[in-house]
């Protein structure tokens, strides 16, 4: 996987005033973008306007690198090819959704019929568009993508008698208080908002603890722990361990 950004005033002599003006607009959202597409020219174009308007971005090629790199990493969004030389984006994106996985993705293909189009988007994709393109549409889509994605987000999740308020910064389980550091808050949310979904190690430590947490390190299993003592009651199993892989919430 490869990981793409791009410094402005290089890629305002590629793409010219237009992209770099709409970069400074979007300066910051420092948002990361996986494109997952097997021409490696188109990919590489896609990324340097992406990066222009401050998206960090990684290529894939393949179904199996675009797979693997959703379960070692996080993204805030996907573009998806559907032709590519392991296998059919649409079944790609079915087996994504089917897993639990609702990050925003994007359809780039050359099939471009109304038929193909009903067909991705009700698989799952947020949104399609056809080849060729526009570069500054596809950025522009992308951009409505994050936008819709905010304003949909939920403001409290709740789960089995957990209810946790992303405005106050609070945990209630049964209607009674429960007490969490900022990690174990951070950790729990993560889980509630990907509900179902079985979260790797990586995954979680690169969302909880940035680049400053060494992989080998039995620290997770720690702050796992103290979750479990918190919130989980006799004969019920919140967060199970998934052997090899990293955690779910059940």
């Amino acid at each position: 996987m490869t990981r793409v950004t791009l410094n402005w005033y290089i890629v305002k002599k590629i793409f010219g005033w237009q992209y770099f003006l709409i970069g400074l607009i979007t300066r910051g959202l420092n948002m990361h973008i996986l494109v997952v597409e097997d021409e490696i020219k188109l990919a590489e174009l896609i990324a340097k306007g992406l990066a222009e308007c401050s998206y960090t971005t990684s290529l894939v090629s393949t179904c199996k690198e675009a797979s693997n790199a959703i379960s070692e990493s996080t993204f805030d969004a996907i573009v998806l090819d559907l032709r590519l030389p392991d296998g059919d984006g649409l079944e790609l994106l079915k087996s994504w959704r089917n897993s639990g996985f609702m990050e925003p993705v994007l359809i780039l293909s050359a099939r471009n019929s109304i038929e193909d189009k009903i067909t991705g988007l009700n698989i799952g994709a947020d949104d399609y568009l056809s080849k060729p393109f526009s570069l500054e549409e596809l950025v522009a889509r992308i951009r409505s993508l994050m936008r819709r994605q905010a304003s949909e987000k939920k403001t409290i999740l709740t789960y089995s008698g957990i209810e946790l308020n992303l405005i106050a910064h609070s945990v209630t389980q049964n209607g009674n208080p429960v007490d969490l550091t900022n990690k174990e808050y951070s950790l729990l949310e993560m889980f509630m908002q990907n509900q179902g979904r079985a979260l790797s190690r990586t995954v979680i430590a690169q969302k909880i603890w940035d680049s400053g947490y060494d992989i080998d390190t039995n620290l997770l299993d720690v702050y796992m722990s103290r979750l479990r003592a918190k919130l989980e009651i006799p004969n019920q199993v919140v967060f199970k361990t998934i052997r090899g892989i990293g955690y779910k919430l059940e």
